[in-house]
């Protein structure tokens, strides 16, 4: 039977995180009996933690791990990541822009697969942001690594556990998606993409385009650039190649 740990990295999202967790529980329990759902709450300043906590008592598979200060996205995945305990871990975000029942679409495929992912079809982003998505995937990472993944940052993502285990993502901001998935191909793991509903932001507040978040981001693909190297092979292990 499948089991799922499903991560969802939340910064300020009081309005909506306990409706995308609950959602994505619901989601997950016509799927499996064997699930988690973990909000990592990056040093929220808002009762997002809260929000998650009182949930908890209702429905106790629902559960929260907080940073005691904002470390970024990145970290606030490597920490869910590193807490799921299950076989599959499923990667979305805490504002509420996907659709968890998509999910199970995501499930067939992983039997031949390592990792599915999503690309937003299309896009339901303000146009600056889209045009930076545009920049980042299509022109920053493809230059440097070839191509990836049709829509790199795309939050919708089903991860075999022992992918995680095996690489080793180093970015703790927006370039974790990005390094994810080049460390991924760069071992020989078979990535599938499928299309995924992208829903408007209904409230909170987006921090990609922050400059500080940009900065960071360029440097982390630079530095990843400079650093990668041939992906180290498991003992016995020989991960599904790409067709």
């Amino acid at each position: 039977m499948t089991s799922i740990s499903a991560v969802l990295p939340a910064y300020n999202e009081e309005a909506v995180i306990a409706n995308t967790a609950a959602s994505l529980a619901d989601a997950l329990e016509r799927l499996t009996d064997d699930y988690e759902v973990i909000v990592v709450n990056d040093g929220s300043q808002d009762r997002t933690q809260q929000q998650i906590d009182e949930l908890h008592g209702a429905r106790p598979r629902i559960r929260c791990v907080s940073h005691a200060s904002n470390r970024g996205y990145g970290e606030a995945l490597r920490t869910g990541l590193d807490a799921g305990t299950k076989e599959l871990l499923f990667i979305t975000d805490g504002d509420g822009q996907f659709d968890p029942a998509e999910l199970e679409r995501f499930l067939p495929p992983m039997a031949g697969a390592d990792l599915v992912i999503g690309y937003r079809a299309p896009r339901r982003d303000p146009w600056i942001r889209n045009l930076y998505g545009f920049g980042w995937n299509h022109i920053v990472v493809r230059t440097l690594f070839g191509y990836t993944a049709r829509d790199v940052d795309c939050a919708f993502k089903l991860i075999r556990r022992e992918v995680w285990e095996h690489i080793k993502v180093h970015s703790g901001g927006a370039t974790f998606s990005a390094e994810l998935l080049i460390r991924a191909r760069s071992c020989g793991y078979r990535v599938v993409e499928l299309p995924v509903r992208h829903l408007p932001r209904s409230a909170g507040r987006a921090t990609g385009g922050n400059p500080r978040v940009i900065l960071r981001a360029f440097r982390d693909i630079i530095r990843l650039r400079l650093t990668l190297r041939p992906c180290p092979k498991r003992a016995g292990h020989e991960p599904r190649r790409a067709a």
